[in-house]
């Protein structure tokens, strides 16, 4: 198999049109029909079929993408071990990383890793987990600092950080004059990430869980980031990690609601794909992101 036909199939297998095909990969519908032709030859059994307006991949052809996209990984690896040789902590890093890891490791981690290796470039987007993991997937990033979860098969994970997700306060907030239950949690207005934000669905069910009704969001944000300042400002209650309680404990603006049924523990880690190539630079840039969280 030509690895051209099976880049070129890659991309159509993704869009499920042919038509589509054409304007991204700038080749003629004839040229990307003989491709597929060719493929299927080779395979001995029909690699799509018809869906509608479109196409959609048979049973074999789910099998060869699996193939192709290892293939790829494969190949594109290669030629960076090859390119590594030599240089030691140098390269290109293709970093996916969630909001908290963010803000609290990747700086520190950052400014290490450039001063041990001036000529690395990071490349990092930052978004949930369910984002990322994609991503990570089709080849895109390199390595994912994320949430622990059930581990997919073919990709590893290394943990970084406890992290402790809790109820937060603005420091003046009248309910720090009592010891409050998750009952007493109720009676309060909150700004909380939408419902399928992992945090979110966790607090949601601990009410659950008690029979009593969830939180009485006023506010609801994309932006983790945007929470501390919002409590702050707003007094209303949220939910957030206790590293940005740290930070923000030398102004005195916010404190944590110590309720045990609403902690939620946590672990961060980095997953990469197993047995896959892993530059010096990025073991390294893994090793620092380790050491910022003690």
């Amino acid at each position: 198999m030509d690895l051209r036909d099976l880049r070129y199939f890659e991309t159509i297998a993704e869009l499920e049109h042919i038509g589509q095909a054409t304007a991204r990969l700038h080749r003629t519908q004839p040229a990307l029909t003989s491709c597929i032709r060719r493929l299927e030859e080779s395979c001995g059994a029909p690699l799509f079929e018809k869906a509608g307006r479109g196409i959609r991949l048979t049973a074999a052809g789910k099998v060869l993408l699996k193939w192709a996209q290892r293939m790829r990984f494969d190949v594109e690896e290669a030629k960076r071990e090859m390119g590594d040789i030599g240089l030691g902590l140098s390269g290109h890093i293709r970093l996916g990383i969630v909001p908290t890891a963010a803000q609290f490791l990747l700086p520190r981690a950052a400014r290490e890793l450039m001063a041990q290796a001036p000529e690395v470039t990071l490349k990092t987007v930052v978004g949930l987990v369910d984002t990322l993991r994609p991503q990570l997937y089709a080849g895109e990033i390199d390595l994912m600092v994320g949430t622990e979860g059930a581990e997919a098969p073919g990709y590893v994970s290394q943990v970084l950080a406890a992290d402790t997700i809790v109820v937060a306060a603005s420091a003046g907030h009248e309910i720090h004059h009592i010891k409050p239950t998750l009952r007493d949690l109720t009676r309060y207005r909150w700004v909380l990430q939408p419902p399928g934000a992992p945090t979110r669905d966790w607090l949601d069910h601990a009410f659950d869980r008690k029979q009593l009704p969830r939180p009485r969001v006023q506010v609801e944000s994309t932006m983790l980031l945007m929470l501390p300042a919002l409590i702050a400002e707003t007094g209303l209650l949220s939910f957030i990690s206790r590293h940005h309680l740290d930070k923000a404990h030398a102004t005195s603006q916010l404190r944590e609601v110590p309720v045990k049924e609403a902690t939620m523990h946590r672990r961060l880690v980095v997953t990469y794909r197993e047995n896959s190539y892993v530059p010096p630079v990025a073991k390294r840039l893994i090793a620092l992101l380790a050491s910022a969280a003690r």
